[in-house]
């Protein structure tokens, strides 16, 4: 338990040039799609959808919920 804080911080401290990433990566993935569809190419464009799905669950869902377990664990062990 321990590590948790450590690592809660340094999320926090890393988040916005993570998401900043997320954007680029996204943007990117983007393109991608667009020229698979293009090229008729579903399966580079599947492989795009799933990427860009698993960025925007990481922010929605595993970002904040390892925040929240950093912050309880921070206020159970005061």
């Amino acid at each position: 338990m321990s590590d948790v804080l450590p690592m809660t911080r340094r999320l926090k401290a890393e988040l916005p040039s993570m998401l900043a990433e997320h954007r680029q990566i996204v943007g990117a993935l983007e393109k991608l799609r667009s020229a698979a569809r293009k090229a008729g190419r579903e399966e580079h464009e599947r492989f795009a959808d799933a990427l860009v799905l698993h960025a925007q669950t990481e922010e929605s869902v595993l970002y904040p919920a390892a925040l929240a377990v950093g912050e309880l664990v921070g206020l159970r062990g005061r």
